[in-house]
């Protein structure tokens, strides 16, 4: 394969018949426009693809000797390519012919170093060897130590048993001491009575002479008894003596005992700490072991590693190779197919030039199109938002739909609970009428969409999609549920995983279309924070502690904001979910006799929309306000008691805080009670002149919920019939955005 490169490279340029006889110096330029390549200025692949591309420009079809002229030096630039391709087919073939010195260096040098790596070990293997006997060894020195420190622990339990012998041994020996001693100062009492007899005897001696013989006898028998006594004396004494004797025989002995009892902890106490450095000496050469294992194992690892990126080296230059001959191949194919070629050239040059100038005024004229079009276009956009405003407005600014969820009691009606909730069938009044039995009277109710049982939630979200698309325009957008406790509230707004809610379903609406408007030079940025007003205490549920009270604030544009509630910027539904997964976690729930999971709070999500159009400069900010209000219920029917009962009465109230203001919207009143909870607080902005309302009223068809439901219906009505006028689309100059975020 090297022979035929060469080859190639010194074999000659195949002589062309317009080539004149004397052409060493690199030929100049033919066409002004594109200036002839050099050899040194073949640098690339691409320079050779662009001399073989280039066209014949510039001649007529009479002026032959200036398209021989021409032609001969197209076919010296041919052959610069074929040479400067030989000339790259030479380098990789050193740059091969390097490789395999460098790769056979590599296996070499990789050779030597299994052999220097099986070395080390076999040293290794060596060294855990020896390790391995001194290990053994220090385990048998161990276990000899173990066995004396047994044998010395045996040896002081024995003296320490003959100690407590020798110990009761003193003892008996002192009481039997103290009994001797008792019994010897008897005798002396005894002495000391006789003596004080016998002088009282030689007292008398003289007047009782008639009685001498008697007492006599009497003197011989005292004496032979005292001489007893003196006798038992000494030998007590002698006993006395001996017993002192022993006494301090023992008291030795145990002073012995003590001082084998103290030398033998001691050498227990050096056994144990050449015991524990030895075990240290054995852990610390385990770990050596491990640790040398582990490098000879990354070396292996290494090695391999290293083998396989020569390898695939090697089959990478080898690739490269062949693709640079089949390149070869192919250009001299093409340098023999470019004569015939040249043939065409002239034919199709002036077609060419002319095509050239038609597509150039086509283009010309498609670009002053597109302009118009993205004219057209923005205009468009513009009257769309106007329209879809418009319709939104005579929609209503705050609209009421309301939602029945399916009978928990099934279609039996011999059941406890039956359904007490119809729905009208004429045409005027289908699918915006509902009808409610209540106290054996059927009562008739109006709104701007009913949803029945079988209504599914991606019906449900149809209806308010167009109100979403508000809040990308500019418009501030809330949209909350109410109703009793169970009515389905949660399942509305938030949905499960199979059958999504209002929340989700919006959020994703609302980053399709943002990033479908890229292309309009449009640019959002989302900013998302929820909270839950529990017990009238607003409480963040994305901070992971709560840090005192938060309070409600309104700012220019009169925007509802808590300071010090968590803000987060999102930039897809992934994030937002991920967050109110976050939030549900720590919002409050609790049992009831009315739902097993009831919300104990409401939750309010807003997502900050700002948006910038970089062609028009144009900017807007919305707002989308998605609230899940808790369950209103009577607290006769609930079962709330303590905590429960409090949860309660503080939720009524901020409900009831909101049909006052509902009542004076609709009344015209010229004091509307915002303040009077924080629901209503927070919702000021959502019920003023410059916001898009839409409340979902959720009932039970169940007859022992037909209180909750007339009662939810009525205020629906109320709400239904509130106006507040012409919202107004927040449209900022640049300076205005950067007050308003900060």
């Amino acid at each position: 394969m090297v022979g035929a490169s060469v080859a190639l490279r010194h074999r000659p340029a195949p002589p062309s018949p317009a080539d004149p006889p004397s052409t060493a110096d690199p030929p100049s330029p033919a066409v002004p426009a594109t200036p002839e390549p050099s050899p040194v200025d073949l640098a690339s692949r691409y320079d050779v693809e662009r001399v073989l591309n280039e066209k014949m420009k510039g001649k007529s079809k009479s002026d032959y000797k200036g398209r021989s002229e021409q032609m001969t030096e197209y076919i010296k630039r041919l052959r610069t390519c074929i040479r400067w391709l030989l000339e790259r087919e030479d380098g990789n073939m050193v740059e091969i012919e390097e490789s395999r010195s460098l790769l056979e260096s590599e296996e070499k040098r990789h050779a030597d170093t299994v052999a220097q790596m099986r070395n080390d070990i076999e040293e290794l293997n060596a060294t855990i060897d020896e390790h391995r006997r001194e290990s053994t060894s220090m385990q048998e020195r161990l276990m000899e130590e173990e066995a004396e420190k047994l044998a010395a622990i045996k040896s002081y339990e024995e003296e320490k048993e003959a100690r407590l012998g020798v110990e009761k041994s003193r003892d008996a020996l002192l009481e039997d001491l103290a009994k001797a001693g008792q019994e010897e100062k008897c005798l002396q009492d005894q002495i000391k009575l006789l003596q004080e007899s016998n002088k009282r005897l030689q007292d008398y001696n003289a007047s009782l002479q008639q009685y001498n013989s008697n007492l006599q006898a009497d003197v011989v028998k005292n004496g032979e008894t005292i001489s007893k006594l003196n006798e038992e004396k000494n030998t007590m004494k002698d006993s006395l003596t001996g017993l002192r004797n022993n006494l301090t025989f023992v008291k030795n002995q145990l002073d012995t005992s003590r001082a084998l009892h103290l030398e033998s902890i001691k050498q227990k106490d050096d056994l144990q700490k050449e015991i524990d450095s030895l075990t240290i000496n054995l852990q610390q050469t385990r770990d050596d072991r491990d640790h040398q294992l582990a490098q000879i194992e990354s070396l292996i690892s290494e090695l391999c590693n290293y083998k396989e990126l020569t390898e695939k080296a090697a089959k990478e230059m080898e690739n490269t190779c062949n693709s640079q001959r089949e390149i070869i191949q192919t250009l001299q194919d093409e340098l023999g197919t470019a004569k015939e070629k040249l043939k065409m050239i002239d034919l199709t040059a002036m077609r060419t030039m002319s095509e050239n100038e038609e597509q150039k005024i086509t283009l010309k004229t498609l670009q002053n199109r597109l302009a118009d079009a993205e004219d057209e276009l923005l205009e468009a956009e513009n009257i769309r938002k106007e329209l879809h405003n418009t319709i939104m407005e005579l929609k209503g600014n705050i609209r009421v739909f309301c939602r029945v969820r399916p009978s928990l009691s099934g279609s039996d009606c011999n059941s406890r609970e039956c359904v007490v909730v119809s729905f009208p069938t004429s045409m005027e009044l289908r699918g915006r009428g509902i009808e409610l039995m209540h106290n054996s009277k059927s009562i008739a109710f109006t709104y701007d969409k009913v949803f029945n049982p079988e209504s599914s939630q991606e019906d449900i979200f149809i209806e308010i999609s167009q109100l979403v698309q508000s809040a990308l325009d500019g418009y501030k957008v809330c949209i909350f549920a109410y109703g009793q406790t169970g009515s389905g509230k949660t399942y509305t707004m938030m949905g499960t995983t199979e059958k999504r809610g209002l929340i989700p379903r919006s959020l994703e609406q609302i980053f399709e279309t943002s990033q479908s408007k890229l292309s309009q030079g449009w640019k959002y940025k989302m900013q998302a924070s929820m909270l839950e007003i529990y017990n009238e205490t607003i409480r963040d549920l994305l901070a992971s502690s709560q840090s005192g009270s938060l309070d409600i604030k309104h700012d220019a544009n009169s925007n509802s904001y808590v300071p010090g509630l968590t803000v987060v910027d999102v930039c897809s539904i992934n994030e937002v979910s991920f967050l109110l997964r976050q939030a549900a976690q720590s919002r409050s729930v609790g049992w009831t006799q009315m739902n097993e999971q009831s919300s104990r709070s409401h939750f309010v999500f807003t997502l900050r929309i700002s948006g910038v159009n970089q062609k028009t400069e144009q900017q807007v900010q919305g707002v989308l306000n998605l609230i899940d209000l808790a369950g209103s219920e009577r607290l006769s029917k609930s079962g709330s008691t303590g905590d429960r009962l409090k949860e309660t009465q503080a939720i009524n109230k901020s409900l009831s805080a909101l049909r006052d203001v509902i009542c004076a919207l609709t009344n015209k009143k010229d004091h509307i009670p915002y303040r009077n909870s924080k629901l209503t607080h927070i919702l000021q902005p959502c019920l003023g002149k410059d916001s898009k309302t839409l409340m979902f009223v959720n009932i039970s068809p169940e007859a022992s919920s037909s209180g909750e439901s007339f009662c939810s219906l009525q205020f629906a009505t109320g709400v239904n019939s509130c106006e507040i006028g012409a919202s107004r689309r927040q449209s900022l100059t640049r300076s205005e955005s950067r007050l308003s975020y900060g």
